[in-house]
């Protein structure tokens, strides 16, 4: 794609392959027949937004494969899961082996919450590069909190070739999990610093920054974070990381047409910049991510046309 003949081009290179598919992750918790139905037509639809990676968490992975057809190819972003004394290690471990000896399955990613695997990023870090060890793909490793994110990178080894990068969890089930936008933007802010790529989950659930009036809940909005990565690429450095003032700023903005104004103002190279380093997110909507995106950038799938 040439990034910088039309705004339309510059948004698009934000905007392709950022949503994975957590249909059967809440809010949504789709029944395993009915993510996999769901999955199977988007892939089918094949729209440029969405990565066609169906998020399973390891625990779940039989009830996914027992709904897969014998001409089935899911490209699987897996979860790990479990607790601490039930081996976490061997449970992903098995979850692996069964997607290698499934020709309807392919690893895409990994993720894993550093929590489970050890007391601490440093004990934990390791004993997951050796349950992952040989498969190549994509790691993602969610802090206990999104303010450990100093943390993990300390821990993270720097790996030429193979992404390896840090989870960021923006909401969930209680107001407790719906990070502030100071530890957002600290997160992002680390993120980009340290070249660390990243990928976000949860509570990500419409394109602006909105209070949900049922819960009371204030969510993080997708085109929020967007901006906020790429103002933190371009953002002149504090004396130790990127202005997280201007970050934060960007997660604040509730104002449609302001946003969108700023996210079509990007420079072609800021966009893919800011890219590669925020990997993803998973929406357990797929539909919605791109129906905003039309409604809020004016962005239709032509737009993508390479």
């Amino acid at each position: 794609m040439d990034l910088g003949r039309t705004g339309a081009g510059r948004v698009s290179v934000l905007l392709e392959r950022l949503v994975d598919d957590a249909g059967l992750f809440p809010p949504t918790a789709l029944a395993p027949p009915d993510a996999v139905r769901r999955h199977r037509d988007d892939l089918a639809a094949g729209h440029p937004m969405h990565t066609h990676r169906l998020l399973v968490a390891a625990g779940r992975l039989a009830q996914v494969r027992a709904e897969l057809r014998p001409d089935d190819r899911f490209r699987i972003g897996l979860i790990a899961d479990g607790t601490a004394s039930d081996d976490p290690g061997a449970r992903l471990t098995a979850a692996l082996a069964t997607i290698e000896a499934d020709p309807r399955l392919e690893l895409a990613l990994v993720e894993a919450p550093v929590a489970v695997f050890g007391p601490s990023p440093a004990a934990a870090v390791p004993v997951l590069l050796d349950a992952v060890h040989g498969t190549g793909v994509p790691l993602f490793l969610e802090p206990a909190a999104p303010t450990g994110i100093d943390d993990l990178l300390a821990a993270l080894p720097r790996a030429p070739g193979r992404v390896i990068g840090a989870k960021l969890r923006c909401g969930g089930t209680g107001a407790h999990l719906f990070p502030g936008t100071d530890d957002v933007a600290r997160f992002i802010a680390a993120c980009v610093l340290a070249g660390v790529p990243f990928k976000a989950t949860a509570g990500l659930h419409h394109a602006v920054r909105h209070r949900n009036p049922a819960t009371g809940f204030t969510h993080h909005g997708y085109l929020n974070l967007l901006l906020a990565t790429a103002t933190a690429c371009v953002e002149p450095a504090a004396p130790h990381r990127p202005g997280q003032d201007a970050v934060r700023a960007a997660l604040e903005l509730t104002d449609t047409a302001e946003l969108a104004d700023r996210i079509r103002a990007l420079p072609a190279t800021t966009a893919a910049r800011a890219r590669t380093l925020l990997f993803s997110y998973g929406s357990c909507s797929t539909g919605t991510p791109v129906n905003e995106a039309a409604a809020v950038l004016g962005l239709t799938r032509k737009d993508f046309t390479r």
